[in-house]
């Protein structure tokens, strides 16, 4: 019988009991409902603390209504090319002169670098010359002349006078203005503007045929010209478009 008792009691199923839910004291339960309602009035205040603060920024100029110094572009760079009406022996040359460099299978020319004045040239078996790096016509024909009397040392004779093309003249200098140069690209036509590669902007200005490359600290280089005269008509033509704008 007792066997029996004990089988029976195994079969029934067990019946979990409900959990006894505890209540919290009306003491307690004030406590925590003042506590959130501290943290929410909390929130609130440091929100209208934050949208006080926020203060929306008006559109900027796209130049700056203060100068941001004087106004000033000098010549740093005229590259030019001539002819020597002369067959040049490349390899006779780099092998008497120390300042020449010439790899013919990379670059047909041969480079001189010449230190007073510190210019460069690029001489081709032609007798064509490309000299770069001079800031003024005066330091152009020095450093054709020393090229010419480079030539002496290899039995090379130049007889004639040289005529001198400009193809380029580079120069920098400031315009006296702070530049927004995000709105200048949307405003102006003829721009290149990619912040994240260069901090700078090129800008194409047609009228003058000439190429800027500005920077918002108002600092600017300028390309393409071909005189001095060029590049100081172009920069008056930069600045009349850029107030313009205003």
């Amino acid at each position: 019988m007792k066997a029996k008792k004990k089988a029976k009691n195994k079969t029934r199923k067990k019946v979990s009991k409900p959990k006894k839910v505890v209540k919290k004291p009306k003491v307690i339960r004030k406590k925590i409902i003042k506590k959130t309602a501290k943290k929410a009035s909390g929130r609130k205040k440091a929100v209208k603390k934050f949208e006080k603060k926020k203060v929306e920024k008006p559109a900027q100029p796209c130049v700056a209504d203060k100068d941001a110094g004087p106004r000033d572009i000098r010549v740093v760079n005229i590259v030019v090319s001539t002819s020597l009406e002369h067959d040049i022996p490349l390899e006779k040359m780099a092998a008497a002169l120390s300042n020449t460099e010439y790899n013919p299978e990379q670059f047909p020319g041969l480079v001189i670098r010449i230190k007073d004045p510190k210019t460069s040239a690029l001489i081709f078996s032609s007798g064509k010359v490309v000299c770069t790096g001079a800031r003024s016509m005066e330091k152009v024909q020095e450093s054709i002349d020393r090229i010419i009397e480079s030539l002496k040392k290899i039995g090379i004779t130049i007889t004639i006078t040289p005529k001198i093309n400009i193809q380029n003249i580079v120069a920098s200098g400031s315009i006296g203005m702070d530049l927004n140069l995000n709105t200048l690209a949307m405003k102006l036509d003829n721009t290149e503007y990619e912040p994240e590669q260069f901090p700078g902007l090129v800008y194409k200005l047609m009228e003058a045929k000439a190429t800027f490359l500005l920077f918002s600290n108002g600092k600017v280089v300028c390309t393409g010209t071909k005189s001095e005269a060029e590049v100081h008509a172009a920069l008056d033509k930069l600045v009349e478009t850029l107030k313009a704008l205003k």
